[in-house]
């Protein structure tokens, strides 16, 4: 089995959300493995940095050379390097073990400090980018290495031709987070044949940007490791760091950071969520006939979102479609578990979420007094909210009920309950909701109060 192996040759940023730490968490949620080169120390935060300490730069050649002609390096990338030294050992090393290399020219932190001397910008020019694959210059960065302000998208296409023919590299990303409009626009150029592609993502509004270019070069760098073709690395490393971006951290009073993680974690939240659902399903269809005396005419559904942190809006929550109908007397549900599959029982679980973030689950039943009444026997704490009392703006707005009648339940209790429930409204039919942490958390209050044996959790 062959373990594709990144190295990123760039500086320590002490808050975790750039540099080689960034580099690290790209290349790991991408499934490569990585390595460390590293070119300076820097005292910083989301604020700014307070202080650099460069690496001699016989020992960031020689840290290149260790992992090199040991573990092997399919690819590499460099973040900051500082000053002209450093950056002609980095390309004494590169140039003699031969592994293709991602530049992201870091002038500037995400505060504006300078991260690289005055007296280095020509070598960078000279000596590093033309022996780039891929160059990776946000708007200013592209600014100073074609020559001339950069702040539109044909100047952004203009700046990477003039980069890749006068400084030599094989593809120049002109990256379109510090212009203006709705979408962020990425210029990909490639010298060898003179074609322009574009990258476009929505663009995010939020002051956690911090250690995007890493994230972004790093993921490019994982690509490559892994033998992908440029471009289908370039792709997936624009969706990796709008991912990073959308599920950015708040962390710090300045810039927080980005989070490539969100790119990994998403997927295995997202499996776990659909496991746990199936679990819970197995379990409705063991006790099919007990249940199908309480699915109600708009029939049932049982949701569970994504942890709070990644749960935004309904596509977030996984239910089943076309909902846990009765059939033939059972409650049968219609499909496997999907994403996005209910409005409804979601509506009530972001709802919820907002009260209590361990509460992520859900089911709507037919609406039985005895059942409210037994559940309260058995110490579940049981809240209400009556349809009727709606005012006329939540009435007139789509999709604002449920959200209103959930937070009235919770307030008349205090805390999120186990059960909320509603006599229903002019045709709105009374309904049940059971509201737990996990999908057999509700299956088994569900049972508990239809008087069925609990299933083990």
């Amino acid at each position: 089995m062959k373990i594709p192996r990144a190295l990123t040759i760039a500086g320590l940023d002490s808050s975790g959300g750039a540099g080689i730490t960034a580099d690290i968490k790209t290349f790991h949620a991408l499934g490569v493995y990585g390595m460390v080169a590293l070119t300076a120390v820097t005292a910083q935060n989301t604020l700014g940095v307070r202080a650099v300490q460069e690496i001699d730069p016989a020992v960031v050649e020689a840290q290149i050379d260790a992992v090199a002609e040991d573990i092997g390096v399919d690819a590499a990338k460099t973040g900051m390097l500082s000053s002209s030294p450093i950056m002609e050992a980095v390309a004494r090393a590169v140039r003699r073990w031969g592994f293709p290399l991602v530049v992201d020219p870091v002038m500037y932190a995400k505060s504006g400090d300078p991260l690289i001397r005055a007296d280095a910008m020509e070598t960078l020019k000279r000596v590093i980018i033309p022996i780039a694959k891929v160059v990776t210059p946000n708007a200013p960065e592209a600014s100073h290495l074609a020559g001339f302000h950069v702040e539109s998208l044909d100047d952004a296409k203009r700046a990477a031709k003039v980069i890749a023919e006068e400084l030599h590299p094989e593809i120049v990303i002109v990256k379109g987070g510090h212009l203006t409009g709705d979408e962020s626009i990425d210029i990909v150029y490639f010298r060898d044949s003179g074609e322009y592609r574009e990258l476009r993502a929505p663009r995010i509004e939020t002051k956690n940007t911090h250690g995007t270019g890493c994230s972004f070069s790093a993921a490019i760098a994982a690509g490559l490791a892994k033998g992908l073709h440029p471009w289908e690395a370039i792709r997936i490393a624009k969706e990796l760091i709008t991912t990073a971006i959308k599920y950015s951290l708040p962390l710090g009073h300045g810039h927080g950071p980005v989070n490539p993680m969100a790119w990994l974690e998403l997927k295995a939240y997202r499996f776990e969520v659909i496991d746990e659902l199936n679990k819970a399903l197995d379990i409705v269809g063991r006790n099919a006939d007990s249940i199908g005396n309480y699915i109600p005419e708009v029939q049932s559904n049982l949701g569970y979102a994504l942890p709070a942190f990644y749960a935004r809006d309904a596509s977030d929550v996984a239910a089943v479609p076309g909902r846990i109908v009765k059939y033939l007397g059972k409650a049968k549900p219609s499909g496997p578990p999907t994403f996005g599959a209910s409005s409804h029982v979601a509506s009530y679980i972001l709802t919820v979420m907002k009260y209590d973030p361990e509460v992520r689950a859900a089911m709507n039943i037919k609406y039985d007094s005895e059942l409210i009444e037994r559940a309260r026997k058995l110490g579940l704490l049981v809240s209400s909210y009556d349809r009727r009392q709606e005012p006329p703006e939540i009435k007139a707005k789509e999709g604002a009920s449920i959200p209103w009648g959930t937070e009235q339940a919770i307030k008349a209790v205090g805390r999120v309950p186990d059960i909320i429930y509603h006599l229903g409204d002019w045709g709105k039919e009374p309904e049940i909701v059971i509201l737990g942490k996990t999908p057999m958390d509700v299956i088994n209050k569900l049972l508990m109060i239809i008087g069925r044996a609990k299933e083990g959790s």
